[in-house]
């Protein structure tokens, strides 16, 4: 699948370590290489000046030599809804132990199905995964949806000498909930605003004494390109731990029905009782892996996402994972600790 493509080549970029993957999305009723996946691996291959084989579309397999991370400016165009915050994705852990600065320009969908939301990415990914002792700033330039896509971000990022640890094990109690609701191109303003009362409606039921705030947007002309919409609502607590739900709006689908999802997926998050949400579990693997010394991350039950990207962490680096059952006081809750001896990578270059 595309999730192994992604943590393995940039896993190859980061180690010096030829690749080569076979039997690539062979399952899919498109199988092989989609434009997505094609960028992604063109901005590593430029990224280090590596060599790629059966860089193609359709292409079912790869062949990739790594050369030496340089950072600079690097342009990856998927000319699809193909997702930017999967580019992002790949990219972010090889441009953190390149030789200088980089500024990434990802085109493509910033608000797609099957991938985070860029506002995910930024309200959410951000802030836990810079705690890793690395800061990057995300510049959303243009939204794109659906088919067209016709987004870009810009994605600024200074190298790191090694990464630190991350300790996320307290929860704390919910203090906020927020969130945007958002209409683009030819949709009204009604909608989002639908979205977003349908949203509280539905998490008032489960959590009365908080003030939820959840902003009814309309993207300007200038900033979005093509019609689309969406929400995404995200709980902060004590511990300033962030989880969160979202959902994008289709032709047919009702702006109730969007809000209530995106709210039940946050419920959902909440009830487990883990410190990060099912779609940040995952992405947090690489950096556990590549850190120096023990990272230990909450979470609920632990999604196929997260199985193979330690899978695949534990093959290519020397990095150690344990998942434990997580010893509550209330044993009704469903969590885990996912713990990390990580590989402890320094940067050659700094």
């Amino acid at each position: 699948g595309g999730q192994i493509l992604r943590v393995s080549t940039a896993l190859s970029c980061l180690l010096g370590l030829p690749l080569r993957v076979r039997r690539i999305r062979a399952g899919r009723s498109q199988p092989g290489l989609r434009p997505q996946h094609l960028s992604g691996l063109e901005i590593i291959r430029d990224l280090c000046e590596g060599k790629l084989e059966g860089g193609e579309i359709g292409s079912t397999e790869i062949t990739f030599t790594p050369g030496k991370i340089k950072g600079g400016t690097h342009i990856a165009d998927t000319k699809t809804a193909g997702s930017v915050c999967l580019l992002m994705q790949v990219a972010m852990p090889c441009v953190l132990f390149a030789a200088s600065p980089s500024e990434l320009h990802l085109k493509g969908g910033t608000n797609a199905e099957m991938a985070p939301q860029i506002d995910y990415t930024v309200m959410v990914f951000k802030p836990i995964v810079e705690k890793f002792n690395f800061i990057f700033n995300c510049d959303i330039k243009k939204r794109g949806y659906y088919p067209q896509g016709g987004g870009e971000v810009v994605v600024q990022m200074s190298p790191v000498k090694e990464l630190s640890p991350i300790n996320l094990t307290e929860r704390g109690t919910v203090t906020k909930i927020y969130g945007r609701a958002f209409v683009a191109g030819a949709l009204p303003i009604k909608l989002a605003k639908d979205m977003s009362a349908a949203a509280v409606r539905c998490i008032r039921k489960e959590i009365r004494d908080l003030y939820i705030n959840i902003q009814p947007v309309r993207e300007p002309d200038d900033q979005a390109f093509g019609t689309g919409s969406g929400i995404i609502v995200v709980a902060e607590t004590s511990t300033g731990c962030l989880l969160a739900g979202s959902s994008l709006g289709k032709r047919g689908k009702n702006a109730d029905k969007v809000g209530i999802e995106a709210a039940e997926i946050l419920l959902r998050n909440l009830k487990h009782g883990g410190t990060v949400d099912d779609s940040l579990q995952d992405q947090l693997i690489i950096f556990m892996a590549l850190a120096k010394g023990v990272s230990r991350v909450k979470s609920g039950p632990i999604t196929l996402h997260t199985q193979t990207a330690i899978h695949f962490a534990e093959q290519l680096t020397k990095a150690k994972f344990t998942v434990t059952k997580s010893e509550e006081e209330d044993p009704s809750k469903d969590t885990y600790i996912i713990e990390c001896q990580g590989m402890g990578m320094i940067n050659p270059h700094l």
